[in-house]
């Protein structure tokens, strides 16, 4: 029964120093994205391209 209780505690000390590393490594920026910004615009964006067959179809309802 002892057993279980030394597991529980080398888990419970594991998982904090995980914890502790993960909090370090997110404060200190290692998960920051920089070239996703740079490349953002190469990319089209669908949603230009449907705003104006929207304003069409008001258009169109307006007109009838």
């Amino acid at each position: 029964m002892s057993v279980i209780y030394v597991l529980l505690a080398i888990s419970l000390v594991v998982a904090v120093i995980f914890f502790t590393a993960f909090i370090v490594s997110v404060k200190s920026g290692q998960y920051d994205d920089s070239y996703t910004p740079s490349v953002r615009m190469l990319f089209e964006d669908e949603l230009v391209k449907d705003k104006p067959s929207e304003e069409k179809e008001k258009q169109k309802k307006s007109n009838k």
